[in-house]
């Protein structure tokens, strides 16, 4: 058998457990949601408590589903620095989002981390239940995530937030959003950054699920330094807003993976 029909037979193989994975990742949700998570919330009766279990769940899943992932060939990955998110404690964690799975990596290997989700993610019946077991922030809280996030980080609490927003358009430059700039200036936090980078197109902002590249993707996830938010902040400022906005400047360079 020729060389290009192994290849061509291999991307159909990745097309379809690509399309296996997706489902699997929203039964998953659906299953965590109406039987563990019910579980919990009958039995463990404090609230705290019952959040870090949800969300050490959901750290544990996550890394079963990239393994299953990597097993069947539709993409491999490899981390760099993780250990840090572990050991942060009121700290921004903010990340580029070149992928859908990016979340998925990241909280895969920080058990108890929180994020910021979309609001649109509260109606998905596979993803409403876990969002709610395990208390992330909503971004369409309005006047009160501000406060939220700032109580949430002065209680030690780590955040995940992707300060575009959105997925990455490949091609164009990061457009950064001042939200996660504005909590951290706030709340005078420090913010861990993350640069995740992906070696071809895949499940970026402008393609559907199965327009997977001709070979496997490689997903590296690497954790850089922290950096202070009042370091943007100067004598001289009259609103926090300009200290926002000199972070989300930096945010928007910073954020750039090495590699590209």
């Amino acid at each position: 058998m020729g060389r290009k029909v192994l290849q061509r037979l291999n991307w159909y193989w990745r097309v379809v457990m690509t399309g296996w994975l997706f489902i699997l990742f929203g039964s998953g949700g659906l299953a965590l949601s109406l039987l563990w998570f019910n579980l919990l919330l009958i039995t463990v009766p404090n609230r705290n408590k019952r959040r870090n279990i949800a969300r050490r769940s959901i750290a544990a899943s996550f890394r079963l589903f990239l393994r299953i992932g990597r097993f069947l060939g539709v993409f491999d990955y490899q981390f760099s620095g993780a250990e840090k998110l572990r050991i942060d404690s009121g700290c921004l964690v903010v990340a580029n989002h070149p992928t859908l799975l990016d979340y998925v990596f990241i909280a895969s290997q920080a058990p108890e981390i929180g994020c910021l989700v979309k609001a649109s993610l509260v109606n998905n019946p596979c993803f409403r239940g876990v969002i709610r077991a395990a208390d992330y922030l909503i971004n369409s809280q309005g006047e009160t995530l501000l406060p939220e996030s700032q109580q949430r980080l002065s209680a030690g609490e780590t955040i995940l937030i992707f300060p575009e927003g959105t997925r990455t358009r490949p091609g164009e430059p990061l457009a950064i959003q001042r939200g996660a700039a504005q909590i951290a200036v706030r709340s005078g936090c420090p913010l861990r950054l993350v640069h995740i980078c992906c070696d071809q197109r895949y499940l970026d902002k402008q393609s559907r699920w199965y327009q997977i590249p001709a070979r496997k993707p490689m997903i590296t996830v690497s954790v850089q330094g922290r950096i202070a938010s009042q370091d943007f902040v100067t004598a001289q400022d009259d609103a926090p807003a300009l200290a926002a906005r000199r972070l989300s400047h930096y945010l928007r360079q910073a954020l750039v993976p090495d590699s590209r």
